[in-house]
């Protein structure tokens, strides 16, 4: 559970922020910017600062709790020096785990499914059908606000070739086939043909049936099998986590210029904040968010929309 925070109340956050990553700087990886954001990354954890309104935030983390103290101990021991004119109080929060954030508060998830687009009577009976028919695993069918947000994007990019990365029972790939032009294509990727005879039905009953390609496989082989020039509009990634980056690689050359790729579930249900998370897939999307920043092809954006959701535009 290394995750923990602190709040320094202080009128001079700006300027401990700046103390703080200059004389850790001799002895550890810092970063300031602009904005008032600065990281002090650890031999034993990170540590990350944001001057603020109410004073200086803190955000530690580490691997194991013996890390997390050490982080916590140095950052406060400096913090002290620095302040001669004042005492700041450093009072850390209990160390928590990744996935014991609340990613979208309740009471704003249910603000937001109440403030979009409602979802017509084929939408609605898809989850209900996904629900009967999957059990626990309908949890990996998008949200309505996370559709209505795909058929808007597809729609604004003027989307004629679609890509998708994991169909599941179809929710997405009717969100997406319906923003598409009136010529448009989607494909879909993705390996059960169980889960995605849910969607056919359904693909049909939205008038949409016409416009989607199933393809069943490895998704890397059918995103392969694409022209090698840039050829898609949308790309849709929601598929089994460690191989994004994969996905990533293949689909961002085949981007269009202003072509959008949207990558779902990239906060892990908060396990890419805590580093005590590391099986594959959870290296895997940190590695790959961390990719995207510093993806000189692309502009992106990460939002936090239900668990994660990053759009990277081609430049």
């Amino acid at each position: 559970m290394p995750i923990s925070t602190a709040l320094v109340t202080t009128d001079r956050p700006f300027r401990y922020l700046k103390q703080l990553v200059s004389h850790l700087g001799h002895k550890a990886t810092t970063q300031l910017t602009g904005d008032g954001r600065g990281t002090v990354q650890l031999s034993a954890g990170t540590c990350a600062l944001t001057a603020g309104s109410d004073g200086l935030s803190l955000i530690a983390t580490a691997t194991d709790t013996e890390g997390l103290a050490r982080v916590q101990d140095v950052v406060a021991r400096h913090l002290t020096r620095f302040a001669t004119q004042e005492v700041l109080n450093l009072d850390w929060s209990e160390p928590a785990a990744g996935e014991d954030l609340e990613i979208v508060d309740p009471v704003v998830g249910d603000y937001l499914l109440a403030h979009c687009t409602a979802p017509d009577d084929v939408l609605q009976e898809l989850a209900v059908t996904t629900r009967e028919a999957t059990g626990r695993a309908s949890t990996m069918q998008v949200s309505h606000d996370e559709g209505a947000l795909l058929t808007m994007l597809t729609r604004l990019v003027n989307a004629r070739f679609a890509v998708e990365v994991g169909t599941f029972t179809g929710y997405s790939s009717v969100c997406i086939a319906r923003g598409l032009a009136d010529d448009g294509r989607l494909l879909t990727c993705d390996i059960s043909d169980e889960w995605t005879s849910v969607a056919r039905p359904y693909w049909e009953r939205a008038g949409v049936a016409d416009r989607i390609e199933l393809t069943l496989g490895p998704a890397v082989d059918t995103l392969r099998a694409l022209p090698d020039e840039p050829v898609i509009d949308i790309a849709f990634i929601d598929a089994d986590k460690a191989n994004y980056p994969v996905y990533y690689e293949e689909i961002v050359p085949r981007l269009r210029p202003g072509g959008l790729v949207v990558l779902d579930n990239v906060f892990l249900a908060g396990r890419v904040f805590d580093p005590a998370y590391q099986e594959e897939h959870h290296l895997a999307m940190r590695r790959l968010n961390d990719a995207i920043v510093g993806d000189e092809r692309v502009e992106a954006v990460m939002l936090p929309v239900r668990d994660g959701v990053t759009l990277a535009r081609k430049r």
